[in-house]
């Protein structure tokens, strides 16, 4: 059956993507590979020519044709706008989940229907199991999370060739194979989001004014950037003019946006049971129910956590944690698992 198939399989130029084009090649698909393209700032350099090239090396290594997708309005509009608009609003975002969603199985995905191909695939380690999303094998790499947003359409559309198996393992497949970035270093981000200063590039869109760090008493005890550009857990970034040289790491405990301040503490701010989360734009592949438990993550790598849910409604969920956890940034994701099933999630409101 696969024979008759086609599939875009996502060609970043990295090692991931290289061994699912291969391994599906070898399923007996048709593979074509697609470098999708995104927008950067002029102001800043964007390596995309030698990621492209690098894709193209892959696909002529593997004898299939290869495409490149014009995703930049997408990118700029979903990813870049979205990335500025929410931290000049005081929220933290999570630009990788926007890029999935909106490019990757956004811009991609219709690029591929429009272009008469079956399913799309990517380098993603996370797991498609009887048409659900799973946990990647590697429980290091897994990376649900940032695919939380995903519909059940766009999960039905899609292939995740690497998801059951270790890293180490994608990297010895690669070389056996030949394959031209078997022993390329691992992207650190999407181009321009990944390696960026976030002051320096927030500050071509918005006035960042410094201000002053402040103890859990309200002592004046260092100064920092911009208060905008500063999450809760946060521990560098800011100047302390303490002598003590000695001291434990300071994390980033409060924001004041009005008085353009925030607070530091040796601990990291704490949620626990009391405190009560609110998810919107949700996004669930399966339903929930008002007093069923189940387990969360607010940051990537995270270790799981049991939350309850305790309200539903159309367009919101209400949950608690059953154990003490980092208090989360308002803006950014939770997503929720049932075992190794990621069932979905929400925007912490």
């Amino acid at each position: 059956m696969t024979k008759n198939q086609t599939v875009f399989v996502g060609l970043s130029g990295g090692v991931d993507s290289s061994v699912a084009a291969l391994r599906l090649k070898k399923q007996g698909y048709n593979v074509v590979g697609v470098f999708i393209k995104v927008w950067h700032p002029d102001f800043m350099v964007c390596n995309w020519e030698q990621e492209r090239l690098d894709a193209m090396r892959v696909a002529a290594h593997l004898d299939i044709p290869f495409l490149t997708c014009d995703a930049e309005e997408a990118y700029k509009i979903d990813v870049a706008d979205y990335f500025i608009a929410e931290y000049t609003a005081g929220r933290t975002p999570n630009p990788d989940v926007m890029c999935n969603q909106h490019v990757k199985f956004g811009a991609f995905l219709q690029f591929a229907k429009d272009n008469n191909a079956d399913f799309i695939a990517t380098g993603h380690y996370a797991q498609k199991i009887n048409n659900e999303m799973h946990r990647g094998v590697d429980q290091n790499k897994d990376q649900t999370y940032f695919l939380w947003t995903l519909s059940n359409e766009q999960l039905r559309m899609s292939l995740l060739p690497v998801g059951d198996t270790a890293k180490d393992k994608i990297r010895q497949e690669a070389e056996q194979a030949g394959i031209p970035t078997a022993t390329k270093k691992d992207s650190q981000g999407i181009c321009f989001l990944g390696h960026v200063d976030i002051p320096e590039f927030i500050s071509h869109y918005t006035t960042l004014e410094p201000g002053s760090v402040l103890n859990n008493e309200g002592k004046i005890i260092g100064s920092h950037k911009g208060a905008l550009v500063y999450t809760l857990g946060q521990r560098h970034g800011f100047t302390l003019e303490t002598d003590d040289n000695n001291r434990s790491a300071m994390y980033v405990t409060d924001r004041d946006l009005h008085n353009n301040t925030i607070t530091v503490s040796p601990h990291k701010p704490q949620l626990n049971s009391t405190n009560q989360i609110r998810l919107h734009s949700l996004s669930l592949r399966k339903n929930v129910q008002s007093g069923s438990n189940l387990e969360a993550q607010f940051r990537y790598r995270q270790e799981p956590f049991v939350v309850k849910i305790t309200d539903v409604t159309s367009d919101a969920i209400t949950l608690n944690t059953l154990d003490e956890v980092d208090k989360p940034a308002i803006g950014q994701s939770c997503v929720l698992y049932k075992g190794s099933h990621c069932i979905g999630g929400g925007i912490i409101g």
